[in-house]
């Protein structure tokens, strides 16, 4: 465990990454089952996705003043219990009704988990490991996406009810907070278990390379608002993350109305573009520290990484307008995921680069509420977009991108710690 403290934290991190992408995925994937039992259809699976988005957007403001008010530890230990429990109550719904409050339920504790990821980034690595740190986390998501359609079909498969399916995934979380308990113990300063060496690697390391200067900035709520740059980082994820919950919560839906396919076949494809996913994280947080490690300011390689990023979505979304069989679709979404998740990365690690720990999870849970506000948005649009096909849905995307990265390039000019004083 010597010097390695901080990457058994981030990969704990994102297993519990792993184990929210697997609980909120088995609604998408058990969908055909739940909508012919309770007789529900795509407008009713349309509200229910958008009861867990408005939740998880309030959710996201939430947890991250929670996190800041009793630290990493308790914050995701409280996130996990209740989302956990809330998975597990979907065995209980019997309508409409019932099936959007447990799922409300979900989407209000599963939100924790992102600003609880960003501040832990924070706290545990320095500034030139933090998009690799936060691509760690990220490709929880992915890795979530990729078996999240095997594990749930298996287990429908093996129980044969779309209700012990719910029960005995929610039970992951629970499982999950017995290393947690044990391992995470508190911040680097005071852990038991860190060596001197990486103890002092992390704290020298959060200076920024540029000014030789730490964020030490921690302003309050309405300070923050007030700063061109944390709205730089609330408009980009406002505009990127619809993107990736185009994917996350119509792709099944998608490849059973472009291409007819049952649960099977669902499951057969659903989980390609996720591999894009889950190597992008891990590409935009290498190339990050690669870029850094070469001499590059930290403002030079946030903004050509998160653009590089956009880039790759923009071409590949639009690609899929005009893809011809379900293989290529696939892919082609898997090369949006790769560049979702280069950005993104970066994206994410901006709180940190601005502001000292006790107000990066706040600023992270601000974006986020702005980014499921967004997908709402989206969620209300897709049944009335994609009555003939989903190209315009996709040609929506495309604009999102190019959004997401003038977000960046315009409103944070420079990409240090600020400072009370500063423009």
């Amino acid at each position: 465990m010597h010097n390695r403290l901080r990457w058994l934290i981030v990969t704990l991190v994102a297993v519990a990454t792993v184990v929210n992408y697997i609980d909120r995925g088995a609604l998408g994937f058990l969908w055909p089952e739940i909508s012919e039992d309770l007789d529900l259809d795509k407008f009713d699976y349309a509200i229910i996705l958008n009861v867990f988005t408005f939740a998880y957007a309030f959710g996201q403001t939430l947890f991250g003043k929670i996190f800041d008010w009793i630290g990493t530890r308790l914050g995701f230990v409280l996130s996990i219990v209740v989302w956990s429990a809330a998975t597990m109550l979907h065995a209980a719904a019997a309508g409409l009704a019932s099936f959007a409050i447990f799922r409300g339920f979900l989407g209000l504790s599963e939100a924790g988990n992102w600003p609880g990821a960003t501040k832990a980034n924070a706290e545990w690595f320095p500034i030139s490991e933090r998009a690799l740190a936060q691509g760690i986390f990220n490709s929880g998501a992915a890795i979530g996406g990729i078996i999240s359609a095997p594990v749930v079909a298996y287990l429908f498969v093996f129980l044969d009810s779309w209700r012990a399916t719910f029960i005995a995934v929610g039970a992951l979380g629970f499982l999950w907070l017995i290393p947690w308990l044990i391992i995470y113990r508190t911040g680097p300063e005071a852990h038991p278990w860190i060596s001197a060496e990486e103890r002092n690697y992390i704290l020298t390391g959060q200076r920024n390379l540029d000014t030789e200067e730490a964020a030490s900035y921690a302003p309050n709520s309405r300070e923050i608002l007030s700063r061109k740059e944390s709205w730089g980082v609330i408009l980009a994820s406002f505009f990127l993350d619809p993107i990736w919950w185009l994917f996350v919560g119509w792709l099944p839906l998608y490849l059973s109305e472009t291409y007819g396919f049952g649960v099977a076949e669902i499951g057969l494809y659903a989980w390609m573009p996720y591999v894009g996913a889950m190597f992008g994280a891990w590409f935009g947080g290498l190339l990050a520290q690669n870029r850094i490690a070469a001499g590059w300011t930290v403002n030079r390689t946030r903004k050509t990484v998160i653009a590089l990023g956009g880039a790759i979505m923009l071409v590949s979304l639009l690609l899929t307008i005009v893809a011809a069989t379900p293989l290529i679709a696939v892919l082609l979404m898997a090369a949006i995921l790769f560049g979702f998740q280069t950005a993104v990365g970066n994206i994410q690690t901006l709180p940190s680069d601005f502001y000292s720990g006790r107000s990066v999870a706040t600023l992270a849970g601000f974006a986020g509420t702005a980014a499921k506000l967004a997908v709402v948005g989206l969620n209300f649009l897709i049944p009335i977009l994609t009555v003939e096909s989903y190209a315009p849905a996709f040609a929506v995307g495309s604009a999102l991108a190019i959004l997401t990265v003038l977000s960046v390039l315009v409103l944070c000019p420079q990409i240090r710690p600020l400072k009370p004083n500063a423009a």
